[in-house]
């Protein structure tokens, strides 16, 4: 399969992902994290640093089921509007982006 390139508003959704994946996590070990979420922690490696911008949701909601954080905390803060700007996905709910 050939993966398409991500677009801007892709790219940046996934830096604000990480971002708040990482802001969440605080003090607490990136192993610790990752294998009481069950992923490796190679893999949040790359999602805190934008490396993997679209992440599978499963691995999303298990890592937030970790940190403590609601999918309806990460939705907002990843698709938060920029001024000027629609935000990624505005006009799809979050039951789209999970059978996406």
């Amino acid at each position: 399969m050939v993966r398409l390139p991500l677009t801007p508003a892709e790219a940046e959704r996934g830096q604000r992902l990480g971002a708040l994946l990482r802001r969440a996590r605080g003090e607490r070990s990136m192993l610790e994290t990752a294998l009481d979420a069950r992923v490796s922690p190679e893999t949040l490696r790359k999602i805190e640093s934008g490396r993997v911008a679209t992440p599978a949701f499963p691995t999303v909601a298990a890592i937030a089921d970790v940190l403590g954080l609601s999918l309806d905390e990460v939705w907002a803060e990843i698709n938060r509007p920029e001024p000027g700007v629609e935000p990624v996905g505005a006009r799809r709910n979050a039951r789209e982006w999970l059978a996406s």
